[in-house]
Order: structure tokens, then C-alpha cells, then sequence
């Protein structure tokens, strides 16, 4: 299914898989609202898109753990767009350590980034797709969502609420020709597996941000017949 001339709204664009995804749908002609924390990471992948590529590219600077912060950013690019084809909730947030010793403002904090984040962005955007009778949402779970791990309770509660949150909302909207589709990669060679002090072993070996990138291109180009709820990728690297 041909991309482009559609519109993408990235969250937690700046870096990472969502930078690696608006550079991979810009070169399909995707039209993009990128979305993120910090905006000189925002406008300088702006000034590279726009600069390689005839598309239009929208920013907006957004706390997704916010709820007013949030929804007004989304409303905002939403606006400057037109439209909206595909949302890719990829803002994550990762803090470990073991449940009795972990500070719970850390652990609500995962919890509303992670979730609520996906949660508030989502609500914002679904009417423009229930409107148009057509979109794919496209959530960054991880392989954390499908199994638990010490010192991962609020990383695997957040990312198993996401994969909870897909599949319902995928029954609730698959009949208005919107897929809802969740990823769950293992680690990732990203600023957020090195911050949160992940194993990353060796780097050519390891996955990438591009190779999560490709499978998202992948999901999207699948005809609108096909529904695919989850999706996982494994790095070869030994963990």
C-alpha cells in the first residue's frame, strides 16, 4: 500500500525510533507532525527532513505525561496537517529497580509517560480517524509487556497496559477501517536502553532504531484487509 501524500503524527520524535521512523516515512512522502520534549532535537530533524524531501513537516514540544500538554499539542499538529493517516505512540520513559526500593514518584512517572501518555495522545487523535473512516495506530510496547523481569515493575506494568490498551481499542475501532497494532521489540540500541543502563553487548549486533523503523514501514504497507495486533522483534545479541 502505496504511503505516500498521508499524514503521521511521531511522538518522542526526537531521537531514537521515532527519529529513525519520521526519516524512514519522509522518504515515502509521508507528510509529518513530529512530537517530542525537547525542540532543538525537533527542529533540527525538521530543517533535515524539509531540506531532503517535498513534504510538510509540523513540531510541537509536548510533555505526553500531561494531559492539557498533550492533548493541545496534538490538536495543534492535527490542525496544521489537515488530516491524519497514522500515529505512531512511541514516548517512553524507563526506570528500574526493585519495588520496595524504587521512589514512587519514578514509578508513577513510567506509568504516565508510558501509558497514559499513549492513553492521552490516542484520545486527541482518534476522532480525526473515526471521522475519516480510516487510520492505523501503531503502539511502542516491548517484549517487557509480554513477560516480567526484577526491578521491572513499573517498565512491564506500563508496556503489559499498553498491550492491553491495543488489543481493546483494536476491537473497538477495527470496523471503522482503523488498525491498532502494538510492536514489542527487545532492547534497542537507543539513548533510552544506554540512560537506563541496559545491556547493549555488541553495538553490531545489536538492534536499531532503523531495523524497528523498517518493520513499522512493513506494518503500514500491509493491505487495509489485514489486521496485525502485535508484532515482535528480537535482536540476535545475547542478553
Amino acid at each position: 500500500m502505496a504511503l505516500e501524500n498521508q499524514t503521521a503524527i511521531i511522538t518522542g520524535a526526537g531521537k531514537g525510533i521515532g527519529k529513525a521512523t519520521a526519516i524512514a516515512l519522509a522518504k515515502e512522502g509521508v507528510n509529518l507532525g513530529l512530537l517530542a520534549r525537547n525542540r532543538a532535537d525537533l527542529e533540527s530533524l525538521q530543517q533535515e527532513l524539509t531540506s531532503a524531501y517535498r513534504i510538510k513537516v509540523s513540531i510541537a514540544t509536548a510533555d505526553v505525561s500531561k494531559r492539557a500538554v498533550a492533548e493541545r499539542a496534538v490538536e495543534t499538529l492535527i490542525g496544521e496537517l489537515g488530516s491524519l493517516d497514522i500515529l505512531l505512540n512511541n514516548a517512553g520513559v524507563a526506570q528500574f529497580g526493585t519495588l520496595a526500593d524504587m521512589d514512587p514518584e519514578q514509578w508513577e512517572q513510567v506509568i504516565r509517560t508510558n501509558l497514559m501518555g499513549t492513553y492521552y495522545v490516542t484520545r486527541v487523535a482518534l476522532p480525526t480517524m473515526l471521522k475519516q473512516n480510516g487510520g492505523t495506530i501503531i503502539n511502542i510496547a516491548s517484549t517487557a509487556g509480554e513477560r516480567g523481569f526484577a526491578t521491572g515493575s513499573a517498565y512491564c506494568a506500563s508496556k503489559h497496559a499498553v498491550l492491553g490498551l491495543t488489543e481493546a481499542l483494536m476491537q473497538e475501532v477495527r470496523k471503522s477501517n482503523i488498525r491498532v497494532t502494538a510492536l514489542t521489540p527487545s532492547t534497542v540500541n537507543t539513548d533510552l536502553a544506554v540512560n537506563a543502563g541496559l545491556p547493549i553487548g555488541d553495538e553490531d549486533r545489536m538492534m536499531q532504531a532503523e531495523d524497528v523503523a523498517e518493520l513499522i514501514l512493513a506494518a503500514l504497507k500491509l493491505p487495509p484487509r489485514v489486521f496485525l495486533k502485535t508484532a515482535g522483534i528480537w535482536t540476535t545479541n545475547p542478553q
